[in-house]
This record gives structure tokens, sequence and C-alpha cells, in this order.
């Protein structure tokens, strides 16, 4: 029996890899919209040319307004990333890979703010909300005496995990509850 598992074990690590490859490899496909107007580009005649773009760009007008499509710059993804960090969200692939670190990265790994209020749950654990709104609920069983408009710092924790620092005191586990 020990050996079946271990038999299974060792084809589920080795099969791990190509799976995360796979997954990988698969980048979206740009929306047929966006398709035509880069297909205008290969129109030798100027007269045709310039028609397909107008063409192609009033029909990409008409799925924005319909929000069909939406195209987003740089930083609005690096915003929209920031307001998600510590949310529990499926990966969608829309703002970019959250592992990149390269010199253009998305990726956030930490936020700092100020602590706009705070209050203790029925359970005991401290929440703290920032200025932004987002609420993070400490997870530990650290004392934090927290005042209003005091700095705080979360960051990537280790597995997954998220820490809190006030006004650059030790940290405590936190959690995003919204």
């Amino acid at each position: 029996m020990r050996s079946r598992l271990a038999i299974a074990a060792l084809a589920a690590a080795a099969a791990t890899p190509a799976l995360a490859q796979d997954i990988q490899d698969v980048t979206p496909e740009r929306p047929e919209v966006i398709e035509r107007i880069t297909a205008c580009r290969s129109i030798a005649e100027s007269a045709e040319r310039l028609a397909c773009f107008d063409r192609a760009v009033t029909a990409l007008e008409a799925a924005a307004a319909a929000r069909e499509i939406a195209v987003v710059d740089r930083e609005q993804v690096r915003r929209a990333r920031r307001s998600l960090f510590g949310l529990r969200l499926p990966d969608l692939g829309i703002f970019g890979d959250d592992d990149d670190e390269g010199e253009d990265s998305a990726a956030i790994r930490e936020i700092t703010s100020t602590i706009a209020s705070f209050y203790t749950g029925a359970d005991g654990r401290m929440a703290f909300v920032l200025a932004d709104g987002s609420v993070w609920v400490q997870t530990d069983g650290r004392r934090q005496r927290p005042r209003r408009g005091e700095p705080i710092r979360v960051r990537r924790g280790p597995l997954g995990s998220y820490i809190a620092s006030i006004d650059e005191r030790a940290g405590v586990h936190v959690v995003r509850q919204r």
C-alpha cells in the first residue's frame, strides 16, 4: 500500500511542472475588435487604410461604450492591484503575473497607509480600518495599541500570510476582511 502511495506521489510531482508550464503558456487572446484595428495597417492604399481604421475605431468605441471591452494603462492596473492587495481572488490573468518581479513589475508586495479607525470584534480580535477603507483583522494574539492617523505597513509574509507593522513596531499577522 505504501509503495502505491509513493508511486502516486512521485507521478503527481513529476506532472506538476508540466501542468504549470501548460498553464503558463496560455496567453489571453486579443479581442477581435483590436485585431481589426491592427489588420488595417496591412492595407497599402491610403484611402482604404483610413476607411478601415475609421470603421475599426468606431467598432472599438461602440464596444467600450457597451462595456464589452476595457482598455487600461499600467497605472490603472497598479491602482487596481493595490486596491485588491490581500484579497483572495481567482487569477483572471487581467492584472499581469503576480510573481513577476521585473523592472516593470505590477506585483505589489506591501502597502503603506494610515489607520483611519480600529475596533475589537466580538471574537476579541483587533480590526484596523485603513485610510483607503480596507479592513484588516489581526489573527495572532499579540497586543497592539493603535491610534488614529498612525502609519501602517502591510506586507506579504510567508505562505500567503500578511504582516502589519504599526508605526514601525513589531508586526502582527493579519488577514484582509474587505
